[in-house]
């Protein structure tokens, strides 16, 4: 299939589904983060007030969830096609993770004799939501196997040990998110639980960001091959500014500056999105499916334009005035 040229209506869907993707990972990030941290306390105080800095965020984070899939299925049919063919297993233990996580919110207070039950499993898919998300992105790395505009590999061609390497880095990466939110959102003993986490969270992510490196470079050199970082030497500077991001989220944690970590880790992820833009670009469907021959036709994304510019920043307007109603620390919960 030869290249087409994006259209500028191409463009902008992508734009805005890419944009949609890094408001995803760093809103829904952190409250998973606060998840994942939530199984490795057993102090009830603890717990509580984990849930009550993400209480009235959590629900409002999965939306932009809903917008990616949504905008794939009706901007890019061919790349949902691809994609939900390639991770179906991958996509049904995120929606069963995240169902999890969601009854699990809701019941532990409301049931007292089965609050270990609804613990585990708001813990437990915080983890399994994490980890697919992270396998998906290192499985794209590698590139997907596709033969007349449908995926021709298997169903578990995604459970690849690089592919598990970076589903672990995402879950310890949430985990750091997770934990400069907590700092940023509470304070006492809390706050003080989550400082002393934070340093061993920022060198647990750079040992999986080195073995990923050494894996490339001596074991599987095929996971960024077909990339094209490689071309654009300029685009070394994101994972640099990742690893500065890092190294910042650490250093505010150990002068205990409140909204550092929080800040730094969040700019740590957009640093590796636009890294893994750079990579991938002009493929929606790395290395197969390139933004114009996956788009819909002009005529569909002129009438979904429409729309999306009426939806889309009611939806921006919902998700800030709920970040600004909610500002500042958490005292004793939202009531």
């Amino acid at each position: 299939m030869s290249e087409l040229p994006p259209s500028n209506l191409a463009l902008f869907w992508a734009g805005v589904i890419a944009l949609a993707i890094m408001v995803y990972v760093i809103l829904d990030g952190f409250d998973l983060g606060v998840g994942i941290l939530f199984g490795t306390t057993a102090d009830e105080a603890k717990r509580v007030s984990m849930m009550n800095t993400i209480a009235p965020f959590w629900d409002g984070n999965e939306t932009w969830l809903v917008i990616i899939g949504a905008g794939l299925f009706a901007t890019f049919p061919t790349v949902y096609a691809v994609f939900l063919s390639a991770f179906y297993i991958p996509v049904l233990l995120l929606l069963f993770g995240l169902i999890f996580r969601g009854v699990a919110f809701e019941f532990r207070y409301r049931s007292q004799r089965l609050r270990w039950l609804w613990d585990w499993g708001f813990s437990i898919g915080s983890i399994v939501v994490a980890f697919v998300q992270g396998a998906a992105v290192g499985a794209m790395m590698r590139g997907i196997r596709v033969v007349d505009g449908q995926y021709a590999g298997g169903s578990f061609d995604w459970l690849h040990p690089f592919a598990v390497l970076t589903g672990v880095g995402l879950v310890f990466g949430y985990a750091l998110l997770g934990a400069g939110w907590i700092v940023f959102k509470s304070d006492g003993a809390l706050r003080d639980w989550a400082y002393a986490r934070i340093g061993w969270l920022v060198a647990i992510v750079f040992v999986i960001i080195a073995t990923a490196f050494a894996t490339v470079l001596g074991v599987d050199a095929g996971a960024v091959a077909q990339g094209h970082l490689a071309d654009r030497s300029w685009g070394w500077a994101l994972p640099l500014l990742g690893v500065l991001a890092l190294l910042a989220a650490a250093w505010g944690a150990r002068v205990r500056r409140d909204a550092w970590p929080f800040a730094f880790s969040a700019l740590f992820f957009v640093a590796a999105f636009l890294t893994l833009g750079v990579m991938f670009w002009p493929y929606m469907v790395p290395y197969a499916i390139t933004v114009g021959n996956a788009a819909a036709p002009d005529a569909s994304l002129g009438f979904l334009f429409y729309g999306g510019v009426v939806v889309l920043p009611v939806i921006a307007v919902y998700t800030i005035g709920v970040y600004w109603v909610f500002r500042g620390k958490v005292h004793g919960g939202y009531g």
